[in-house]
C-alpha cells in the first residue's frame, strides 16, 4: 500500500517512531489529531527522501501538498484531509505546515550546511514549528511555553543529526554537520563518508553533544510550571532523545555501526514515571 491508501494511524505504527510511542498518555481527541499531524509530517518527509523518484517529481508533489494546505481544501488523501482540519480547530497558522513542508522540501536538493546558523534556519523549520504545532494541540496557557517548544525541537533534531551521521552519509550522501565546523576540528568530509571516523571527528561529535544538551536544558528552563502536565507527550519525547543523545557520548559516537536506540522496557519506564510525576507531581 502508498500512503495515499494508509490510515494515519497506519503511517505511525509503520514508523515505529519514539513520538508514537509518546503519544499514549493523551486524551483520545488530542491523540487522535496528533497522529494526523504526525501522519503528516512522516508523509512530506517521505515524499523528499523517496529514492525512487526523481526530483522534479518530489518537489511536484510536495508543492501540491503545499497549495492543499494554503487552501484548506481536503483533496482526498487518508493524510491530508484530516490534517487539514487541524489548523482552524486549534487557532494555529497554517504558514507553519508549509514551513515543514519548505524544510523538508530542502532535503531533496540540499546535502551541506555550510554554518551553523544556516543548519539552524532548517532544524527550525523541520523540527521546532513540529514542536510549536504540537503544544498547540497538546493546550497550554504561558506564552513561554512557545520558547520550550523551539529549543525542545532544536534539541530533538540535534541528537538525530548527531544519531545519523553515519546513515546520512551511507544512504543520501548528506552531511548535516556544518562545514565549517568540520574545518574548524579537521575533519575531512572523506571520513564521514567513508566510515572511518578519526579522534579529530570524535572531538567534534562532543562539541555538537554540548551544543545539543544547551538546548534540552534551555527547554527545561522555559517550560512554566502550568504547563507542565499538559507537556507530558514533549517531555517523554525529550527524556528519550536526552537519553539518547547520553547514550552516543557514552559510547564515543558508534555513528558508522549502529543507530542508537533504548530497549522497549526503558522507554516503557521513561512513559511510565513521566505519567505518574503528571498525576502526582514530583
Amino acid at each position: 500500500m502508498t500512503s495515499g491508501t494508509l490510515s494515519p494511524e497506519q503511517i505511525v505504527r509503520r514508523a515505529k517512531s519514539n513520538l508514537a510511542f509518546a503519544l499514549a498518555c493523551l486524551p483520545k481527541e488530542r491523540r487522535r489529531d496528533m497522529i494526523a499531524f504526525y501522519a503528516f509530517c512522516r508523509v512530506v518527509d517521505d515524499i523528499a527522501d523517496d529514492p525512487n523518484a526523481s526530483e522534479a517529481d518530489k518537489e511536484k508533489e510536495l508543492t501540491h501538498w503545499k497549495r492543499c494546505v494554503e487552501e484548506g481544501n481536503p483533496p482526498g488523501h487518508s493524510v491530508l484531509d484530516e490534517m487539514i482540519l487541524l489548523p482552524e480547530k486549534y487557532g494555529f497558522p497554517r504558514a507553519w505546515l508549509c514551513e515543514i513542508i519548505d524544510g523538508v522540501a530542502s532535503d531533496i536538493t540540499k546535502t551541506r550546511y555550510e554554518t551553523f546558523e544556516e543548519l539552524l534556519a532548517y532544524c527550525y523549520k523541520v523540527a521546532s514549528v513540529v514542536g510549536l504545532v504540537s503544544i498547540e494541540i497538546f493546550g497550554y496557557q504561558n506564552p513561554a511555553t512557545k520558547d520550550y517548544a523551539i529549543n525542545l525541537g532544536y534539541a530533538l533534531q540535534f541528537t538525530n543529526i548527531i544519531r545519523d551521521v553515519g546513515q546520512d552519509a551511507k544512504d543520501t550522501g548528506r552531511i548535516y554537520l556544518p562545514q565549517a565546523e568540520l574545518r574548524k576540528f579537521g575533519v575531512l568530509e572523506s571520513e564521514i563518508l567513508d566510515a572511518r571516523p578519526s579522534e579529530r571527528f570524535i572531538k567534534m561529535m562532543d562539541f555538537q553533544y554540548a551544543r545539543a544538551r544547551s538546548y534540552y536544558d534551555a527547554a527545561e528552563k522555559c517550560l512554566p510550571p502550568e504547563d507542565r502536565k499538559n507537556m507530558v507527550a514533549s517531555e517523554i519525547m525529550g527524556a528519550i532523545y536526552s537519553r539518547i543523545l547520553e547514550k552516543l557520548k557514552r559510547e564515543r559516537y558508534p555513528v558508522f555501526a549502529k543507530r542508537c536506540r533504548l530497549s522497549k522496557l526503558h522507554k516503557v519506564w521513561i512513559l511510565a514515571s513521566h505519567l505518574l510525576k503528571a498525576r502526582f507531581g514530583k
